[in-house]
Protein backbone atom coordinates (compact mmCIF):
# COMPACT_ATOMS: atom_id res chain seq x y z
CA UNK A 1 0.00 0.00 0.00
CA UNK A 2 1.29 3.59 -0.89
CA UNK A 3 1.95 5.88 2.20
CA UNK A 4 1.27 9.68 2.52
CA UNK A 5 4.35 11.24 2.76
CA UNK A 6 3.23 14.23 4.89
CA UNK A 7 3.97 12.58 8.17
CA UNK A 8 7.49 12.57 10.26
CA UNK A 9 10.31 13.49 8.62
CA UNK A 10 13.67 11.11 8.52
CA UNK A 11 14.55 12.81 11.93
CA UNK A 12 12.09 12.80 13.54
CA UNK A 13 11.23 8.92 12.43
CA UNK A 14 14.51 8.51 13.95
CA UNK A 15 14.12 10.01 17.33
CA UNK A 16 10.66 8.28 17.48
CA UNK A 17 12.28 4.73 17.13
CA UNK A 18 14.57 5.72 19.57
CA UNK A 19 12.24 6.74 22.37
CA UNK A 20 9.87 3.43 21.43
CA UNK A 21 13.69 1.59 21.77
CA UNK A 22 14.37 3.38 25.09
CA UNK A 23 10.74 2.79 26.74
CA UNK A 24 11.39 -0.87 25.63
CA UNK A 25 14.74 -1.07 27.09
CA UNK A 26 13.69 0.36 30.15
CA UNK A 27 11.29 -2.15 31.13
CA UNK A 28 8.09 0.42 31.04
CA UNK A 29 4.98 -0.62 29.20
CA UNK A 30 4.21 0.60 25.87
CA UNK A 31 0.91 1.79 26.52
CA UNK A 32 2.59 3.78 29.37
CA UNK A 33 5.25 4.52 27.74
CA UNK A 34 3.32 5.77 24.27
CA UNK A 35 0.86 7.81 26.32
CA UNK A 36 3.54 9.90 28.35
CA UNK A 37 5.79 10.05 24.92
CA UNK A 38 2.62 11.59 22.68
CA UNK A 39 2.01 14.16 26.10
CA UNK A 40 5.62 15.27 25.61
CA UNK A 41 5.10 15.87 21.63
CA UNK A 42 1.48 18.12 22.56
CA UNK A 43 1.81 21.18 21.04
CA UNK A 44 4.04 20.51 18.50
CA UNK A 45 2.85 19.65 14.84
CA UNK A 46 2.85 15.69 15.16
CA UNK A 47 0.66 15.39 18.22
CA UNK A 48 -1.47 14.18 15.87
CA UNK A 49 0.02 11.00 14.96
CA UNK A 50 1.54 10.81 18.45
CA UNK A 51 -2.03 10.41 20.17
CA UNK A 52 -3.56 8.22 17.51
CA UNK A 53 -0.78 6.00 18.48
CA UNK A 54 -1.28 6.28 21.81
CA UNK A 55 -4.80 5.15 21.49
CA UNK A 56 -4.34 2.21 18.98
CA UNK A 57 -1.66 0.68 21.03
CA UNK A 58 -4.03 0.78 24.28
CA UNK A 59 -7.01 -0.74 22.26
CA UNK A 60 -5.02 -3.17 20.34
CA UNK A 61 -2.24 -3.98 22.46
CA UNK A 62 0.68 -3.70 19.26
CA UNK A 63 2.21 -0.97 18.26
CA UNK A 64 2.20 -2.57 14.56
CA UNK A 65 -1.59 -2.81 14.53
CA UNK A 66 -1.61 1.09 16.07
CA UNK A 67 0.45 2.16 13.03
CA UNK A 68 -0.64 0.07 10.29
CA UNK A 69 -3.87 2.03 9.95
CA UNK A 70 -2.25 5.51 9.90
CA UNK A 71 -0.65 6.11 5.96
CA UNK A 72 1.45 8.75 7.33
CA UNK A 73 3.88 6.13 8.95
CA UNK A 74 6.30 4.94 6.15
CA UNK A 75 5.21 1.31 4.99
CA UNK A 76 9.31 -0.16 5.55
CA UNK A 77 8.63 1.48 9.39
CA UNK A 78 5.25 -0.03 9.84
CA UNK A 79 6.33 -3.85 8.56
CA UNK A 80 9.64 -3.77 9.98
CA UNK A 81 7.50 -3.08 13.73
CA UNK A 82 5.52 -6.05 12.62
CA UNK A 83 8.48 -8.35 12.36
CA UNK A 84 10.21 -7.11 15.09
CA UNK A 85 6.78 -8.14 17.08
CA UNK A 86 6.42 -11.37 15.92
CA UNK A 87 10.06 -12.79 16.29
CA UNK A 88 10.47 -10.83 19.68
CA UNK A 89 13.12 -8.32 18.99
CA UNK A 90 10.96 -5.19 19.04
CA UNK A 91 13.72 -3.59 20.73
CA UNK A 92 16.55 -4.34 18.48
CA UNK A 93 14.46 -3.66 15.29
CA UNK A 94 13.65 -0.33 16.96
CA UNK A 95 17.48 0.37 17.34
CA UNK A 96 17.85 -0.68 13.79
CA UNK A 97 15.24 1.81 12.74
CA UNK A 98 16.75 5.05 14.53
CA UNK A 99 20.38 4.08 13.04
CA UNK A 100 18.79 3.88 9.44
CA UNK A 101 15.84 6.68 9.65
CA UNK A 102 19.24 9.12 11.04
CA UNK A 103 21.76 8.15 8.44
CA UNK A 104 18.48 8.62 6.06
CA UNK A 105 18.40 11.85 7.15
CA UNK A 106 22.18 12.94 6.88
CA UNK A 107 22.17 11.82 2.88
CA UNK A 108 19.13 13.61 2.34
CA UNK A 109 20.46 16.56 3.72
CA UNK A 110 23.58 15.85 1.83
CA UNK A 111 21.83 15.33 -1.45
CA UNK A 112 19.80 18.81 -0.67
CA UNK A 113 22.43 20.57 -0.29
CA UNK A 114 24.27 18.93 -3.53
CA UNK A 115 21.24 19.85 -5.57
CA UNK A 116 20.63 23.42 -4.27
CA UNK A 117 23.96 25.12 -4.89
CA UNK A 118 24.06 23.63 -8.60
CA UNK A 119 20.33 24.80 -9.07
CA UNK A 120 21.63 28.74 -7.30
CA UNK A 121 24.68 28.89 -9.56
CA UNK A 122 22.57 28.31 -12.37
CA UNK A 123 19.99 30.66 -11.56
CA UNK A 124 22.76 33.54 -11.51
CA UNK A 125 23.79 32.07 -14.66
CA UNK A 126 20.59 32.38 -16.42
CA UNK A 127 20.69 36.33 -14.97
CA UNK A 128 24.07 37.41 -16.09
CA UNK A 129 23.20 35.56 -19.63
CA UNK A 130 20.00 37.36 -19.90
CA UNK A 131 21.05 40.60 -19.21
CA UNK A 132 24.03 40.62 -21.20
CA UNK A 133 22.63 39.65 -24.27
CA UNK A 134 19.52 41.95 -23.51
CA UNK A 135 20.94 44.74 -22.51
CA UNK A 136 24.43 44.88 -22.73
CA UNK A 137 24.68 44.11 -26.18
CA UNK A 138 22.30 46.38 -27.64
CA UNK A 139 24.18 49.16 -25.86
CA UNK A 140 27.52 48.59 -27.25
CA UNK A 141 25.69 47.89 -30.47
CA UNK A 142 24.00 51.66 -30.27
CA UNK A 143 27.55 53.13 -28.70
CA UNK A 144 29.18 51.97 -31.81
CA UNK A 145 26.56 52.67 -34.29
CA UNK A 146 26.81 56.57 -32.86
CA UNK A 147 30.11 57.05 -32.98
CA UNK A 148 30.29 55.86 -36.89
CA UNK A 149 32.76 53.13 -36.09
CA UNK A 150 32.22 49.80 -37.89
CA UNK A 151 32.98 46.77 -36.89
CA UNK A 152 35.39 44.18 -39.01
CA UNK A 153 33.97 40.79 -40.57
CA UNK A 154 35.61 39.09 -38.35
CA UNK A 155 35.00 40.53 -35.02
CA UNK A 156 31.05 40.99 -36.32
CA UNK A 157 31.07 37.31 -36.69
CA UNK A 158 32.67 36.33 -33.29
CA UNK A 159 30.14 38.71 -31.81
CA UNK A 160 27.24 36.89 -33.71
CA UNK A 161 28.78 33.24 -32.81
CA UNK A 162 29.54 34.51 -28.59
CA UNK A 163 25.52 35.83 -28.56
CA UNK A 164 24.09 32.29 -30.40
CA UNK A 165 26.13 30.83 -28.01
CA UNK A 166 24.48 32.54 -25.44
CA UNK A 167 21.43 32.08 -26.08
CA UNK A 168 21.56 28.45 -26.57
CA UNK A 169 23.41 27.92 -22.99
CA UNK A 170 20.42 30.04 -21.34
CA UNK A 171 17.86 28.36 -23.00
CA UNK A 172 19.44 25.04 -22.09
CA UNK A 173 20.24 26.22 -18.33
CA UNK A 174 15.86 26.96 -18.19
CA UNK A 175 14.89 23.67 -19.54
CA UNK A 176 17.22 21.70 -17.10
CA UNK A 177 15.89 24.11 -14.45
CA UNK A 178 12.11 23.44 -15.39
CA UNK A 179 12.74 19.96 -15.52
CA UNK A 180 14.36 19.93 -12.27
CA UNK A 181 11.14 21.96 -10.63
CA UNK A 182 9.00 19.89 -12.37
CA UNK A 183 10.21 16.34 -11.05
CA UNK A 184 10.27 18.05 -7.48
CA UNK A 185 6.94 19.21 -7.93
CA UNK A 186 5.62 16.03 -9.34
CA UNK A 187 7.26 13.73 -6.61
CA UNK A 188 5.01 15.66 -4.25
CA UNK A 189 1.82 14.77 -6.23
CA UNK A 190 0.09 11.41 -6.68
CA UNK A 191 3.30 10.66 -10.12
CA UNK A 192 5.35 10.29 -6.96
CA UNK A 193 5.87 6.46 -7.47
CA UNK A 194 6.28 6.97 -11.49
CA UNK A 195 9.34 9.88 -10.61
CA UNK A 196 10.87 7.62 -8.51
CA UNK A 197 10.99 5.05 -11.18
CA UNK A 198 12.52 7.78 -13.75
CA UNK A 199 14.97 8.53 -11.40
CA UNK A 200 15.94 4.49 -10.53
CA UNK A 201 16.59 4.42 -14.05
CA UNK A 202 20.24 6.74 -13.45
CA UNK A 203 22.80 4.64 -13.37
CA UNK A 204 24.40 5.53 -10.48
CA UNK A 205 20.83 5.65 -8.90
CA UNK A 206 20.18 2.13 -10.19
CA UNK A 207 23.03 1.20 -8.36
CA UNK A 208 22.68 2.60 -5.02
CA UNK A 209 19.42 1.42 -5.05
CA UNK A 210 20.59 -2.04 -5.35
CA UNK A 211 22.86 -1.72 -2.22
CA UNK A 212 20.05 -0.43 -0.40
CA UNK A 213 17.85 -3.40 -1.01
CA UNK A 214 20.39 -5.64 -0.42
CA UNK A 215 21.30 -4.32 2.71
CA UNK A 216 17.30 -4.40 3.73
CA UNK A 217 16.81 -7.66 2.25
CA UNK A 218 19.80 -8.93 4.64
CA UNK A 219 19.07 -7.49 7.44
CA UNK A 220 15.67 -8.71 7.71
CA UNK A 221 16.84 -12.20 6.60
CA UNK A 222 18.98 -12.15 9.61
CA UNK A 223 16.79 -10.85 11.94
CA UNK A 224 14.33 -13.48 10.87
CA UNK A 225 16.56 -16.08 11.00
CA UNK A 226 18.46 -15.49 14.24
CA UNK A 227 14.68 -15.24 15.79
CA UNK A 228 14.62 -18.87 14.88
CA UNK A 229 12.09 -18.80 11.64
CA UNK A 230 11.77 -20.85 8.65
CA UNK A 231 14.17 -19.89 6.33
CA UNK A 232 10.28 -20.11 3.72
CA UNK A 233 8.90 -17.84 6.67
CA UNK A 234 11.17 -15.78 7.04
CA UNK A 235 11.55 -15.00 3.32
CA UNK A 236 8.29 -14.44 2.47
CA UNK A 237 8.24 -11.40 5.05
CA UNK A 238 11.22 -10.10 3.99
CA UNK A 239 9.64 -9.38 0.31
CA UNK A 240 6.61 -7.70 2.15
CA UNK A 241 8.49 -4.96 3.34
CA UNK A 242 10.58 -4.11 0.30
CA UNK A 243 9.53 -1.00 -1.82
CA UNK A 244 11.62 -1.62 -4.74
CA UNK A 245 9.93 -4.20 -6.19
CA UNK A 246 12.80 -5.67 -8.55
CA UNK A 247 14.25 -6.86 -4.92
CA UNK A 248 10.96 -8.03 -3.80
CA UNK A 249 10.51 -10.13 -7.01
CA UNK A 250 14.40 -11.63 -6.62
CA UNK A 251 13.47 -12.33 -2.87
CA UNK A 252 10.77 -14.48 -4.08
CA UNK A 253 12.19 -16.00 -6.85
CA UNK A 254 14.64 -17.37 -3.54
CA UNK A 255 11.52 -18.59 -2.36
CA UNK A 256 11.10 -20.27 -5.64
CA UNK A 257 14.28 -21.58 -5.82
CA UNK A 258 13.96 -23.49 -2.25
CA UNK A 259 10.91 -24.77 -3.59
CA UNK A 260 12.48 -26.19 -6.46
CA UNK A 261 14.83 -27.99 -4.46
CA UNK A 262 18.04 -25.75 -4.34
CA UNK A 263 19.61 -24.56 -1.46
CA UNK A 264 19.56 -21.35 0.27
CA UNK A 265 22.89 -20.09 -0.59
CA UNK A 266 22.47 -21.41 -4.33
CA UNK A 267 18.98 -20.00 -4.52
CA UNK A 268 20.62 -16.23 -3.22
CA UNK A 269 23.73 -16.90 -5.85
CA UNK A 270 21.04 -17.02 -8.65
CA UNK A 271 19.37 -14.37 -7.76
CA UNK A 272 21.91 -11.89 -8.32
CA UNK A 273 20.98 -9.45 -5.38
CA UNK A 274 24.57 -9.71 -3.88
CA UNK A 275 28.25 -9.69 -5.48
CA UNK A 276 29.81 -12.32 -6.28
CA UNK A 277 32.33 -12.23 -3.39
CA UNK A 278 28.88 -11.59 -1.07
CA UNK A 279 27.36 -14.49 -1.84
CA UNK A 280 30.54 -16.74 -1.37
CA UNK A 281 30.52 -15.59 2.41
CA UNK A 282 26.55 -16.57 2.32
CA UNK A 283 27.40 -20.39 1.41
CA UNK A 284 30.28 -20.45 3.78
CA UNK A 285 28.25 -18.84 6.19
CA UNK A 286 25.01 -21.90 5.60
CA UNK A 287 28.02 -24.35 5.13
CA UNK A 288 28.67 -23.57 9.45
CA UNK A 289 25.37 -22.64 10.81
CA UNK A 290 26.11 -19.28 10.61
CA UNK A 291 24.21 -17.26 7.89
CA UNK A 292 22.24 -15.26 10.02
CA UNK A 293 25.64 -13.36 11.41
CA UNK A 294 26.54 -13.18 8.20
CA UNK A 295 23.51 -11.62 6.73
CA UNK A 296 23.75 -9.45 9.39
CA UNK A 297 27.32 -8.28 8.54
CA UNK A 298 26.23 -7.60 4.99
CA UNK A 299 23.72 -5.20 5.89
CA UNK A 300 26.16 -3.07 7.80
CA UNK A 301 28.63 -3.33 4.68
CA UNK A 302 26.19 -1.99 2.11
CA UNK A 303 24.61 0.39 4.57
CA UNK A 304 28.27 2.25 4.69
CA UNK A 305 28.80 1.51 0.92
CA UNK A 306 26.03 3.28 0.14
CA UNK A 307 26.62 6.35 2.39
CA UNK A 308 30.36 6.15 0.91
CA UNK A 309 29.14 6.25 -2.49
CA UNK A 310 26.71 8.89 -1.83
CA UNK A 311 29.45 11.34 -0.57
CA UNK A 312 31.93 10.56 -3.12
CA UNK A 313 29.17 11.30 -5.82
CA UNK A 314 28.35 14.50 -4.35
CA UNK A 315 32.23 15.66 -3.82
CA UNK A 316 32.59 15.30 -7.23
CA UNK A 317 29.28 16.74 -8.27
CA UNK A 318 29.72 19.97 -6.44
CA UNK A 319 33.53 21.16 -7.74
CA UNK A 320 32.58 20.10 -11.59
CA UNK A 321 28.88 21.76 -11.88
CA UNK A 322 30.97 25.24 -10.51
CA UNK A 323 33.88 24.11 -13.09
CA UNK A 324 31.55 23.95 -15.50
CA UNK A 325 29.54 27.13 -14.86
CA UNK A 326 32.73 29.12 -15.00
CA UNK A 327 33.63 27.97 -18.21
CA UNK A 328 30.17 29.17 -19.79
CA UNK A 329 29.98 32.28 -18.21
CA UNK A 330 33.65 33.08 -18.88
CA UNK A 331 33.37 31.70 -22.90
CA UNK A 332 30.04 33.96 -23.44
CA UNK A 333 31.67 37.07 -22.34
CA UNK A 334 35.22 36.14 -23.98
CA UNK A 335 32.99 35.65 -27.42
CA UNK A 336 31.00 39.05 -26.87
CA UNK A 337 33.52 40.96 -25.14
CA UNK A 338 36.99 40.52 -27.33
CA UNK A 339 35.66 42.25 -30.64
CA UNK A 340 34.52 44.89 -28.83
CA UNK A 341 37.89 45.64 -26.87
CA UNK A 342 39.39 44.97 -30.72
CA UNK A 343 37.70 47.59 -32.10
CA UNK A 344 37.90 50.59 -29.02
CA UNK A 345 41.75 49.95 -28.52
CA UNK A 346 41.30 50.51 -32.47
CA UNK A 347 39.65 54.07 -31.96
Amino acid sequence: MARKQNGLSSAELSNFCGQVALILEAGLPLYDGMETLAGTESGTGSDGMYQAVSRGVNETGSLYDALKGDERWPSYLVEMIGIGERSGHLEKVMRGLEKYYAREDRIRSSVVSAVTYPMVLSVMLVLIVFILLWKVLPVFRRVLNSMGVGMSETGSALMKVGSIVGWIVLVLVVVLLVAALALVILSRTKYRDKVIDLVQKIPVIARLNRKLSASRVSSVLSMMLSSGFPTEEALDMTSSVLSDPAAAEKVKSIRTGLDEGKTFADAISDTGLFDELHSRMIKMGCATGHEDQVLGKLSELYEEQVEDDISRLIAIIEPTLVALLAVVIGAVLLSVMLPMAGILTSL
